[in-house]
């Protein structure tokens, strides 16, 4: 296993061999968190993938998963990548972008494709994220704000 691993706020980029027959590299871009899958990610990895990732993850922190180089994907990893956009829904987004035509069929075919944002490239997902946080900062204040169990705080003025 090799592993490097830095903190987000400086220049951020790994490679980690860390599931059999798939890599993941992270690399910050834009404000984002950017994780390239390259290889099979499948049901052996799928763990692995699921605990590198959301290690990744911070609150209000906005997640692309690239997945232009991964060459194959089974249900197993898309429920992976479902239980990471769930805990990303604490304040973060995650997209996915430039998935290959079979990635884009298993999403189809699965309902996926209405759950995430799925983008044709990393940089386009970065500038809709980037464009989302500041569009929309208060979405994530009142995210912040809410007390477990209880709803977020009206922005309408209603209550």
């Amino acid at each position: 296993m090799r592993r490097w691993v830095q903190t987000l706020p400086r220049p951020v980029w790994q490679w980690a061999a860390i599931m059999p027959g798939a890599e993941l590299k992270i690399s910050a871009r834009g404000g984002c968190v950017v994780v390239a899958l390259r290889g099979d990610l499948d049901v052996i990895g799928a763990a692995d993938a699921e605990a590198a990732i959301t290690a990744l993850m911070t609150r209000g922190q906005s997640l692309v998963i690239d997945m232009s180089a991964l060459d194959f994907i089974d249900c197993s990893s898309l429920g992976t990548l479902l239980r990471v956009q769930r805990l990303a829904r604490g304040g973060g987004d995650v997209a996915l972008a430039a998935p290959q035509p079979h990635v884009r069929r298993l999403l189809a075919l699965t309902g996926a494709d209405e759950v995430f944002q799925v983008h044709p490239s990393v940089a386009a997902a970065v500038a809709r994220l980037a464009g989302r946080q500041r569009r929309y900062p208060w979405r994530r204040l009142a995210v912040r704000t809410a007390c477990p169990g209880r709803a977020a705080p009206s922005r309408t003025g209603t209550g």
